[in-house]
C-alpha cells in the first residue's frame, strides 16, 4: 500500500501548506462537467468490476458502461457508450457473466393512467427509466426481466404505459445460487407485483410471492430466495394497523405477531434484515425500546426481543447490519453502521477490520468504504471520500498493491474546501437540534463573521450525512467564502423518534423555527455575520426557503427556493402516488401555506425549477413568483429538460449554479471580498 500511503501524505502537505490565505472559488465546470466515474460494483462470484463512466466535455448525461475483468485487469476495461437516447444511469455487476443497467430518456406524452406522478390530464414532460441486462462483451442489451405479453382487460393506454415506463426490477442477487436472482414483476392484468426467481442462463422463471393489494414482503431469504416476514394493512377506523407476519418453518404458514402490530401513524420501525441461521432469531432494527433505532434479535418462536440490544449507539441510531454475501462468511455479521454524521462500517470480523484499518491509514482524513470482495478476500473493492475530496476508487490487490479505477470529480484541489463540523443548538422551545456546519478554507473566528447560507435538506423526512456532497451545493459556497449550516430541522428523520415525529404539522412554523434559530446560534458564536444570512433550499428545502419569504422578522436577507413546494391547500392528497404514503406521511403536511400568505412577502427570492419536474411540479414556483413579485425583487427561472433528482445535465449544474451565485452576490448584496461573480452560461426567463 506504499503507493496510497504517499499519495494520502502528499494530500495533508497541501493541506498544511493551504494554510488561512484567501483562495481562489473552485469555478461552476468543475461541478457541473460529468462525473468521470461512478456506480461501481463486484459481481458476487468475483470475476469483474464495471461501473458507469463520464463523457468529458459534455452539455447532456453521457455516459458508458465499462467492465473490468479481475482475472486479467492488463487488459482494461471494455466499454460501450449509451443509445443516441436512452442514456445510462447506473449499472450493477450479477453473476453468471450478466450486468444489470438502468437507462433513461426523455418522454413527453400522456401518462394519465400510469400511476405516476404528473399531470393526468395531456401531456407530461418527464422522464422514463428501463432495466437492461447485458454480458460482459456488452454486444447486446435486453430488457431485464420484462413480461411482454398482452395481458386481456389492459387498456391501450395502460399497455403503453408499461411498454414505456417498464415493469421489473432487481430485488436480491441470491449470492450463493450461481444462476438465479429475485427479480418482481408487474402483472399488467391484476397491476399487482409478482416475485420470482429468474434464471439468468434460461431466463425460467419461477413465482416467490404475490403481493396484494395491502400486503407486501419483507425479508427474503438470500439463500433461496423465499420470502420469511410480510406485512400486511388491515383498516382500522379511520387509520390502518400494519401487521407483521412470519413464517413457521414447521408448518410454513404465515403467522400474525401481535406483538409487533402497530398503527401506521405511529410509525415505529421494524426492519427485518436477516436471520440467523442457527438460533433462527431475525436481526431487527428498531426503535420500540428507544428514541434510537437499535438493532435487536427477535425470537419469532417465543415472540419476543432479547432483553438487551444487539448493537446500539448512546447518540445515533443504527443504520445497518452488515452480513457476509461470500461463501466463506455467509449470513454471518461481519459489521455494523452508525448513522453519525458520517456513515460509516464498524467492521468486528477481525479480517475485515484489519483490512478497513490498514486502508484508513493509508488515507487519513478520509471516509474509507469497503464496498466489495473476492471469496479469497485477495481483491477488494473500495472507496475514499470527505467533505473536501469527492469520492475515488480502488482496487487493493494481495494486501498491498492499491489499483485506482478512477474519481469521480477532478480538478477540484481540497485545499479550497474548508472543514466540517456536527453541531447542535436549542430552539426557542428547548428542543435541541443537530445540524451540520461548513466552513471556508483557513477561516479563524479572529478574520469576524462570515455571510452564510442556511441549508434545509429535502424530504422532509430524510437527512443530511457528512462527507462529499454530491450535489456539489456546500463545497461550491463554502469556496466562495460563505458558512453552510445544514438543520436536521425536526420532522428530519433517522435522527430519533422525537425530533422526528415533532415535525407533524408544522410546515412553515415550528421546523421553520429551528432554522431561524440555527441562523442565530451562528450569529451568538460569532461565525454568521447577521446582515447576509441567506436560506437556500431544495424539494422541501425549496419549501423552507418560499415559507421564509413569507415570515415576519425574517433573519435572512434574501431567499433561493429550488424545486419547490408552495401550495399546501392544492398539494393535498396529491402528496404521493402511493396510498400508504399519503395515509402517514400526507396528513402531516399541514402549517403555515405560503400561497395563502404572499402579501406579507419582505425579501427578496430566487425560484427555479426543471420543466420535466414531476415531483414538484413548475406551477409551485410559477405560481408564488407571479404573487410576489410586484411585492419584492423576484426572478423565476425554467430549467429546461431537468426532473426533480440527481442526474443533472452538466449545462443543467452549471445553470443552477450560476443563478444561484448572481442571486446572491447582486440581489442578496452577499458577495464577499476578493470573489467575482459567475460568468453566466444560462438564459433567465
Amino acid at each position: 500500500m506504499r503507493s496510497a500511503v504517499l499519495s494520502s501524505l502528499a494530500f495533508a502537505a497541501m493541506a498544511a501548506a493551504g494554510g488561512s490565505a484567501a483562495r481562489d472559488p473552485i469555478p461552476v465546470d468543475a461541478f457541473a462537467k460529468m462525473p468521470e466515474i461512478q456506480s461501481l460494483s463486484m459481481s458476487s462470484d468475483g470475476k469483474r468490476i464495471v461501473a458507469l463512466i463520464g463523457k468529458a466535455d459534455a452539455e447532456e448525461f453521457e455516459t458508458s458502461l465499462a467492465t473490468w475483468d479481475l482475472d486479467n485487469l492488463g487488459a482494461g476495461p471494455t466499454v460501450t457508450a449509451s443509445g443516441d437516447r436512452m442514456k445510462f444511469i447506473s449499472a450493477s455487476a450479477l453473476k453468471s457473466d450478466h450486468i444489470f443497467v438502468v437507462g433513461r430518456q426523455e418522454f413527453t406524452g400522456a401518462i394519465g393512467e400510469c400511476g405516476g406522478e404528473g399531470q393526468s390530464i395531456g401531456n407530461t414532460k418527464t422522464f422514463v427509466t428501463k432495466a437492461y441486462l447485458t454480458d460482459s462483451t456488452q454486444s447486446s442489451f435486453d430488457e431485464a426481466f420484462a413480461d411482454k405479453g398482452r395481458a386481456m382487460g389492459v387498456s391501450d393506454l395502460q399497455q403503453r404505459c408499461f411498454e414505456i415506463f417498464g415493469s421489473a426490477g432487481l430485488v436480491n442477487q441470491l449470492p450463493l445460487d450461481p444462476e438465479n436472482v429475485l427479480v418482481q414483476q408487474t402483472n399488467m392484468g391484476t397491476l399487482r407485483t409478482d416475485y420470482y426467481r429468474f434464471n439468468l442462463r434460461t431466463q425460467a422463471t419461477e413465482l416467490v410471492y404475490r403481493a396484494g393489494g395491502r400486503a407486501t414482503p419483507g425479508l427474503f431469504d438470500p439463500r433461496t430466495g423465499d420470502l420469511l416476514t410480510k406485512n400486511e394493512l388491515e383498516a382500522v377506523g379511520s387509520t390502518f394497523e400494519q401487521r407483521v407476519l412470519i413464517k413457521n418453518p414447521e408448518t410454513g404458514e404465515f403467522e400474525v405477531h401481535d406483538n409487533l402490530t402497530r398503527k401506521i401513524n405511529d410509525r415505529f420501525e421494524f426492519n427485518f434484515v436477516g436471520r440467523d441461521e442457527a438460533t433462527g432469531k431475525f436481526y431487527v432494527l428498531t426503535d420500540l425500546f428507544s428514541d434510537l433505532v437499535q438493532a435487536r434479535m427477535y425470537d419469532p418462536k417465543t415472540r419476543e426481543f432479547d432483553d438487551e440490544p444487539l448493537i446500539a449507539h448512546p447518540e445515533f441510531s443504527i443504520a445497518n447490519i452488515v452480513l457476509g454475501t461470500r461463501p466463506s462468511d455467509f449470513n454471518k455479521v461481519l459489521g455494523y453502521t452508525v448513522a453519525a454524521m458520517n456513515i460509516e462500517t464498524t467492521w468486528v470480523e477481525p479480517g475485515l477490520a484489519a483490512i478497513h484499518e490498514g486502508l484508513k491509514q493509508a488515507f487519513p482524513g478520509q471516509q474509507v468504504n469497503v464496498l466489495s470482495y473476492t471469496d479469497d478476500r485477495k481483491k477488494f473493492l473500495f472507496s475514499t471520500e470527505s467533505n473536501r475530496h469527492p469520492p475515488r476508487y480502488f482496487l487493493l490487490v494481495d494486501g498491498k498493491q492499491v489499483l485506482p479505477l478512477g474519481t469521480e470529480r477532478t480538478g477540484i484541489d481540497p485545499n479550497d474546501i474548508g472543514e466540517q463540523r456536527w453541531v447542535t443548538w436549542t430552539a426557542r422551545d428547548g428542543m435541541k437540534i443537530p445540524g451540520i456546519l461548513d466552513l471556508p478554507a483557513g477561516w479563524t473566528p479572529e478574520q469576524g463573521p462570515l455571510p452564510t447560507i442556511i441549508h434545509p435538506h429535502g424530504g422532509p423526512w430524510s437527512r443530511d450525512v457528512g462527507g462529499w456532497d454530491a450535489s456539489g451545493w456546500v463545497p461550491f459556497l463554502t469556496s466562495r467564502g460563505y458558512a453552510v449550516l445544514r438543520p436536521q430541522y425536526r420532522g428530519s428523520s433517522g435522527l430519533g423518534r422525537r425530533l422526528w415525529l415533532s415535525g407533524d404539522a408544522e410546515w412553515g412554523q415550528k421546523m421553520q423555527d429551528d432554522k431561524d434559530d440555527g441562523a442565530a446560534w451562528l450569529v451568538e458564536q460569532g461565525i454568521a455575520d447577521a446582515d447576509r444570512i441567506a436560506i437556500f433550499g431544495y424539494s422541501y428545502g425549496g419549501f423552507a426557503a418560499a415559507a421564509a419569504v413569507v415570515r415576519e422578522n425574517s433573519p435572512y436577507a434574501c431567499a433561493i427556493s429550488g424545486a419547490p413546494v408552495t401550495d399546501l391547500a392544492r398539494l393535498g392528497n396529491t402528496w404521493s402516488e402511493n396510498r400508504l404514503q399519503r395515509i402517514v406521511q400526507g396528513t402531516t403536511v399541514k402549517g403555515m401555506d405560503p400561497m395563502q400568505n404572499t402579501d406579507k412577502a419582505n425579501i427578496p427570492v430566487l425560484l427555479y425549477v426543471g420543466d420535466r419536474d414531476v415531483r414538484t411540479p413548475a406551477w409551485h414556483a410559477q405560481n408564488f413568483y407571479n404573487a410576489v413579485k410586484d411585492k419584492v425583487p423576484a426572478k423565476f427561472e425554467l430549467i429546461a429538460d431537468q426532473p426533480h433528482s440527481l442526474p443533472w445535465y452538466p449545462r443543467q449544474v452549471d445553470q443552477g449554479l450560476t443563478l444561484i451565485e448572481n442571486f446572491l452576490n447582486n440581489e442578496c448584496k452577499m458577495a464577499t471580498s476578493n470573489r467575482a461573480p459567475a460568468a453566466s452560461t444560462s438564459t433567465g426567463h
